[in-house]
């Protein structure tokens, strides 16, 4: 793959000219908005700005320091991005998922992915981690899939399967771990991710038919993240963080009065307000530190 002139294996170069031998990784972390502290936890660090290394997008978007930081975390060698790319960003698909390619070069076997997300699932609260366990792309589906183009032969086959994308092994292992550090269960959920473009929030006629497809949040990342890893063989741990919620309700209608028929919405979100940026930055700092705690003993026991 080529990404701004170079390919992976110019950034895997460049990287492993000044990276200390020790530091190789075997896990790879992907830092969503607002939870790019993980970064900061880890001891024995070597970092590299996104900019220095031949063939890296740039991060533009507030809460994605971009950083790539080498270190030791939890008994583990980890290389952690802090920051990710989008493809509203103006980023092609594939090259959201360059870095990705990028680990596994450089010896990463399992990719943990974080991200902020809104959720769709009404039982849901703001403040709830869910264990990604299937994911719905819309993006994907309509042709912007991360592997479209020549197949990398040397990474994966042409048509790899998605069925077992994310191994319910490691969220066991994130639910043991979890219950380790004391996280209350009712912060814990399970559901399926939709995976959407942006950057315009969902209207409530497009959240409303995610889920009625049976999403239970919905963000716009990850995915092209998590089919490169399966590509590549990675194993793929998914958390996502509830940042806000998703409104599905459209309010009243201005005929409803004259045409003597029901047709207001009474859902119990109709009084939602539109989700922000910053609301979503503010939600993932209040959880940062329990997300820290769990992703070390996630470590601990990987």
């Amino acid at each position: 793959m080529v990404s701004n002139g170079a390919t992976v294996q110019d950034a895997v170069q460049f990287i492993l000219s000044t990276l200390p031998v020790h530091a190789t990784p075997k896990v790879g972390v992907v830092c969503g908005s607002g939870l790019g502290g993980l970064g900061a936890q880890l001891t024995d660090t070597t970092t590299y700005d996104y900019h220095t290394i031949p063939g890296f997008p740039v991060s533009t978007v507030s809460g994605h320091a971009g950083k790539l930081v080498f270190g030791e975390y939890g008994g583990q060698r980890v290389v952690c991005m802090v920051g990710r790319f989008h493809y509203y960003e103006g980023h092609e698909v594939a090259h959201t998922a360059f870095p990705i390619r990028v680990m596994k070069l450089l010896g990463v076997e399992t990719l943990l992915v974080t991200n902020a997300a809104g959720g769709l699932n009404p039982k849901w609260r703001v403040g709830d981690f869910a264990l990604v366990y299937d994911h719905m792309a819309l993006p994907s589906l309509a042709g912007l899939n991360a592997l479209r183009g020549k197949n990398e032969a040397d990474f994966g086959p042409r048509f790899p399967g998605m069925t077992n994308a994310y191994p319910v092994e490691l969220r066991r292992l994130a639910v043991d771990a979890a219950a380790d550090i004391g996280l209350p269960r009712e912060w814990l959920r399970e559901g399926i991710y939709c995976y959407v473009g942006g950057p315009s929030y969902e209207t409530p006629a497009e959240a409303r038919a995610l889920r009625v497809l049976g999403g239970d949040i919905v963000g716009m990342s990850t995915v092209p993240e998590v089919v490169v890893a399966n590509h590549c063989g990675m194993r793929v741990l998914a958390i996502s963080l509830v940042t806000n919620r998703v409104r599905t309700s459209h309010g009243e209608l201005a005929l409803a009065a004259s045409e003597e028929i029901t047709v207001a919405d009474t859902s119990a979100d109709v009084h939602v307000d539109a989700p922000t940026h910053e609301e979503v930055l503010a939600t993932a700092e209040a959880r940062a530190k329990e997300l820290e705690r769990w992703v070390k003993r996630i470590m601990e026991k990987l």
